[in-house]
């Protein structure tokens, strides 16, 4: 469906653009949030105040949280958790979590839908943006290290990790690779016994006609 959005829309659009959406994302999600409304022909008749006034009031958004996208920009969080040998938490770090210790450190509140992130589940660095306006995104690093180790350990088990993934899906890829080989090494020798069987059948009537005439030139005799 096309709609003309009335609101600035996160790594969609800003207010007046005219956007091409998924059914289900423009009916769930952007009509009733009214963040966005059907691009009819009278909508789109207001497209052009709907842009102005967005402008104005994004101007004046972008002026009055400049000095917190600078606060927050670069910030780094800690946090020490359990989790076990292979990185993976016991639990997770959620965006709520995150905010509460933004608000903790800085005294800046964050709706926890502001925060461009899943739930954390592995030990690591992460990156972490806060959408405070379409303009202002800055970045957050969350480090999740394991309870009784330094904060730097994140860093080389993030390493670890990454070369571990890039491990297992040389090996998938490997596997695969002879897995296809096989499969061709198998369709060929099918193939062969395919063409032994119908030659087998083409030889046995040729056969039993020898045969036959062997009986007939012993009853000659």
């Amino acid at each position: 469906m096309k709609v003309l959005l009335l609101k600035d829309v996160y790594k969609l659009g800003r207010a007046g653009d005219v956007k091409k959406v998924a059914d289900g994302y423009g009916r769930n999600f952007l009509l009733p949030q009214r963040l966005a409304t059907l691009a009819t022909p009278g909508a789109l008749k207001q497209a052009e105040r709907i842009r102005e006034a967005a402008a104005l009031e994004r101007a004046r958004l972008n002026e009055e949280l400049s000095e917190v996208a600078e606060q927050l920009n670069g910030m780094t969080l800690i946090f020490p958790v359990k989790a076990g040998e292979t990185g993976k938490l016991y639990g997770s770090i959620t965006p709520a979590m995150i905010g509460d210790a933004v608000e903790a450190e800085k005294g800046i509140q964050l709706d926890k839908r502001q925060l461009d992130a899943q739930p954390i589940k592995t030990l690591g660095v992460h990156k972490v943006e806060v959408r405070l306006t379409i303009d202002l995104i800055p970045e957050l690093t969350v480090i999740v290290h394991r309870e009784g180790e330094a904060p730097e350990t994140a860093y080389g088990l993030e390493e670890e990790l990454v070369e571990e993934a890039e491990q297992a899906g040389q090996f998938a890829d490997l596997q695969a690779e002879l897995e296809a080989e096989f499969d061709v090494a198998l369709e060929e020798v099918e193939a062969e016994m395919e063409e032994m069987l119908e030659a087998e059948a083409a030889d046995e009537p040729a056969g039993e006609d020898l045969e036959a005439e062997a009986g007939d030139e012993s009853d000659a005799g």
